[in-house]
C-alpha cells in the first residue's frame, strides 16, 4: 500500500511539474511553428528579388540555400534556449558537437569550402557545358556541397564540389562560340583542287557559319591511305552540334557527288600455290648441289 502511495506521489509530482512547464514548451513550439513561417516567407521574399534583378542563377541557388540553414539553425537555438536550457550550457554543447562533426565531416566541410570558391571565382554557371574528371554535361545546379550535371546521354552526374574545385576544368559555353575541325579523307588519285573547292562551297553556305573568324578549309595530312582535309569553323554553342552532324554527312555526300573517293585502310594480301613453290625449292637445292660438287 506504502508503494502504491509512492508511486501516486510520484505521478502527482510529474503531473505538477508538466503542467507548470506546459506553457513554455507551448511557446517553444509557437515559436518554431512562427519562425520556419516566416523563414519560408523571408526566402520567397529573396527569390523574388534574384528574378527581378535577373542575378546570377548559381548565385541565387547557393545564397538561398545558405539564407534557408543559416535562418533555421538560429531558429533552433531560439527554440532551445526558450525550453529552458542555459545559453551556456548550449553554447558548450554546440561548440563540443561542431568539434566532433567537423572531425567527422572532413570531406563534407570540404565540398562547402568549394561550392564557395565555385560561387566566388564563377569557372561556370548554370547552363553551361562543362568536362570535368572525365565527365561531360549541361550543368543543372550548383548547390552548397555537390554540382549536379545531365550528361549528352541524358543521364545526371553527382560530382562534389571540393572535388570539382580543385580539378581541371573545361568550360564549353566560356566564350559562347565553339571551334569545329572536321576531317575528311579522298584518295590520292582524286583531284585535290576540286576536293577542296567542294567542302569550301559546303562551309560558305551555311549561315550558322561564324564569318569571324574565318573558315579555314587545308590539307592537314597526307595519310597512309588517305589526303586528308581539315574543315574550321566557329559556330554558336546553341548551333554547335545540329551544325557539326550536318556538316559530316552532307560532306560525305557531297565529295562523292563530285566524284571522289572516300578512301578506308586496305591491305592486300598475296596468294601462293605451296606446291609449286616447293617444287621451285627443290629445284634451286639440286642446282646449288650440283654448282657444289662440280
Amino acid at each position: 500500500m506504502d508503494k502504491l502511495n509512492d508511486w501516486g506521489d510520484i505521478a502527482k509530482e510529474y503531473a505538477e511539474k508538466f503542467i507548470d512547464y506546459l506553457p513554455t514548451l507551448i511557446g517553444a513550439l509557437a515559436l518554431l511553428i512562427i519562425g520556419l513561417w516566416v523563414i519560408g516567407l523571408i526566402v520567397k521574399y529573396v527569390e523574388k528579388l534574384f528574378k527581378k534583378k535577373d542575378y546570377d542563377k548559381t548565385l541565387e541557388i547557393f545564397t538561398l540555400n545558405a539564407l534557408k540553414w543559416g535562418l533555421k539553425i538560429i531558429l533552433f537555438v531560439l527554440f532551445i534556449t526558450q525550453l529552458g536550457v542555459q545559453s551556456a550550457s548550449l553554447v558548450a554543447a554546440i561548440g563540443a558537437a561542431g568539434l566532433a562533426i567537423g572531425l567527422a565531416m572532413q570531406g563534407s566541410l570540404s565540398n562547402l569550402a568549394g561550392g564557395v570558391i565555385l560561387i566566388i571565382l564563377k569557372p561556370f554557371k548554370v547552363g553551361d557545358w562543362i568536362e570535368v574528371q572525365g565527365v561531360s554535361g549541361s550543368v543543372v545546379e550548383i548547390s552548397l556541397f555537390y554540382t549536379k550535371l545531365d550528361t549528352f546521354g541524358n543521364q545526371r552526374a553527382v560530382i562534389p564540389n571540393g572535388e570539382l574545385s580543385n580539378d581541371n576544368i573545361i568550360n564549353y559555353s566560356f566564350n559562347g562560340t565553339r571551334k569545329e575541325n572536321l576531317s575528311f579523307g579522298i584518295s590520292y588519285d582524286d583531284d585535290l583542287k576540286k576536293a577542296k573547292e567542294v567542302l569550301r562551297n559546303l562551309v560558305e553556305e551555311q549561315e550558322d557559319v561564324l564569318k569571324d573568324p574565318a573558315p579555314q578549309i587545308i590539307v592537314s595530312e597526307l595519310g597512309a591511305d588517305s589526303v586528308n582535309f581539315s574543315v574550321r569553323y566557329f559556330a554558336e554553342n546553341s548551333k554547335f552540334w545540329d551544325l557539326h552532324w550536318y556538316m559530316i554527312e552532307e560532306g560525305k555526300i557531297r565529295l562523292e557527288e563530285a566524284g571522289m573517293t572516300i578512301p578506308y585502310p586496305q591491305r592486300d594480301v598475296y596468294l601462293y600455290d605451296q606446291t609449286k613453290m616447293n617444287g621451285t625449292i627443290e629445284k634451286r637445292s639440286k642446282t646449288n648441289g650440283a654448282n657444289s660438287a662440280d
